[in-house]
C-alpha cells in the first residue's frame, strides 16, 4: 500500500514514467492502473480489490430466488431436494439442488436437524416388505394433541406400504371398535381389500388378553382374508415408517382449529400423495405408484366355512359347545364359527379363518392356546 502511494505521487510529476517503472519493478500497463485509480479514487483506490467477480453468468436471476423462497414458505417441512422436483414440474430450466440449498441457508429457512441416538432392533419374523400396491396396509392413531386449545385430536391414519399412498387421515370422535371399523368400511369400498394389515399391539388393532392378540376389529378383518401382522410390544420403529409419517402430521397440522382440522387433513392428504416427491420412491409421488386393489370388497360375510373340519359358532360370551359343554375361545370371535380339525394326538386344532387359534382336548375339554403368533395358511 505504502509502496503504491509512494508511486503515484511520484508517477504525478516524473518526466519518464517507464523508467519509474522499472524501477519499482512494475510493468508499464500495472503503472497505469495504479495511477489512473489514484486519480479516480484516491488513496483509497490503492487498496486490494477482490478477485470475486462482480457477476456471475452461473447465478440465479432474483425471479429464481424469490420462487425457491415461495416453494419453501408453502412447504415449511420440506427439503431442497423435494423442493426441486416441484420446481421441476413447473420449469424448463432447473438450479442444482446445491444451488436450493444455498438459497435456502442465506434465507435462514434451514433448520439443523436434531440426530437422536440410534438403537438396535431386532426385525419382524411375521413381517413382509410390500412389493406392490395394497400387499400390506399400515394404521395406527397419532398420539392426540390439544386442537386450538378447544379440542382433542387423535387421528386415524392408514398408509400403503408400497406406495408411501396415505389411504386415510381422519379425527374420528373416538377410538372405538365400531368408529374405526366404520371407517374401514369405507376405505375397503373405496380401494378394496390388502393382503395384510400392519398395526401395533394397542386397541382396538389388538387385545392383550384375545387369543393371538385378536380384537374385534382384528377377528373382522381376518373374516376377510386379510392377514395381520404386528410390531413387537413397546417396539415403535418395527413399524418405522409409519412412525415417520406421524412425525410429518404432528409437525405440519398441530394447532389448527378443531372446526377446520378434517379440512386441514384432506388438503394435507392431497399434497402428500400427489404433490410431494419421495426420496425412496426416486422422487416420484405417491399417486404416481398406488392403484385401488384387485380384491374387492362385498361386505362382511354372514360367516366362516371351514372345508373338512367340524364348526361350532362362538356365543356372545366367548365359548362354543362340545360334547353338552361350553369351552371358552375368545369374546373377540362372537358371532364367528371356528373350525375343529382332528390331530393325530386325538387333540382338535381349532382354527379360526387361516389361523390357528390353539388346540382343544375332547377328554378334558380344555382349550390349550397356541403360542406362536405366526400366521400359518391352511
Amino acid at each position: 500500500m505504502n509502496q503504491r502511494t509512494e508511486f503515484v505521487l511520484r508517477a504525478i510529476e516524473t518526466g519518464n514514467f517507464r523508467e519509474l517503472c522499472r524501477e519499482y519493478g512494475i510493468s508499464a500497463k500495472t503503472g497505469y492502473k495504479w495511477r489512473e485509480r489514484f486519480l479516480q479514487e484516491g488513496l483509497k483506490g490503492m487498496a486490494e480489490l477482490s478477485r470475486r467477480p462482480k457477476s456471475s453468468p452461473q447465478g440465479l436471476a432474483e425471479a429464481v430466488v424469490c420462487e425457491i423462497v415461495r416453494l419453501k414458505e408453502q412447504h415449511r417441512h420440506w427439503g431442497p431436494r423435494k423442493l426441486r422436483k416441484v420446481y421441476e414440474r413447473l420449469h424448463l430450466e432447473v438450479p442444482s439442488e446445491s444451488s436450493f440449498k444455498r438459497v435456502l441457508e442465506r434465507a435462514g429457512l434451514v433448520q439443523e436437524r436434531q440426530l437422536r441416538a440410534r438403537q438396535k432392533s431386532g426385525r419382524l419374523h411375521s413381517g413382509r416388505k410390500a412389493q406392490s400396491p395394497n400387499q400390506v396396509w399400515t394404521v395406527d392413531f397419532k398420539g392426540w394433541w390439544q386442537a386450538g386449545g378447544s379440542g382433542r385430536i387423535e387421528p386415524l391414519t392408514v398408509r400403503d406400504e408400497y406406495s408411501r399412498y396415505v389411504l386415510e387421515l381422519r379425527a374420528l370422535a373416538n377410538a372405538r371398535t365400531q368408529t374405526v371399523r366404520a371407517c374401514f368400511e369405507r376405505l375397503f369400498e373405496a380401494h378394496g381389500l390388502p393382503e395384510a394389515i400392519r398395526s401395533d399391539n394397542g386397541a382396538p388393532f389388538a387385545s392383550d388378553t384375545g387369543v393371538l392378540g385378536l380384537s374385534k376389529l382384528s377377528a373382522w378383518w381376518v373374516a376377510l382374508g386379510i392377514d395381520l401382522e404386528r410390531g413387537r410390544p413397546g417396539c415403535p420403529q418395527d413399524n418405522g415408517a409409519h412412525e415417520r409419517l406421524h412425525l410429518d402430521v404432528e409437525q405440519e397440522l398441530r394447532g389448527r382449529d378443531p372446526v377446520e382440522q378434517q379440512a386441514g387433513f384432506d388438503e394435507w392428504r392431497r399434497i402428500f400423495n400427489q404433490e410431494r416427491p419421495h426420496e425412496a420412491l426416486g422422487m416420484k409421488c405417491p399417486a404416481e405408484l398406488y392403484r385401488k386393489s384387485e380384491r374387492k370388497y362385498g361386505g362382511t360375510p354372514e360367516d366362516l366355512e371351514y372345508k373338512g373340519m367340524d364348526s361350532r359358532r362362538v356365543a356372545k360370551w366367548g365359548s362354543i359347545s362340545l360334547e353338552d359343554q361350553r369351552v371358552f375361545i375368545s369374546g373377540a370371535l362372537a358371532g364367528w364359527s371356528v373350525g375343529l380339525e382332528r390331530c393325530d394326538d386325538g387333540r382338535n386344532g381349532v382354527w379360526f379363518g387361516r389361523l390357528l387359534l390353539g388346540h382343544l382336548d375332547p377328554t378334558t375339554l380344555s382349550f390349550q392356546r397356541i403360542e406362536t403368533t405366526a400366521m400359518d395358511a391352511k
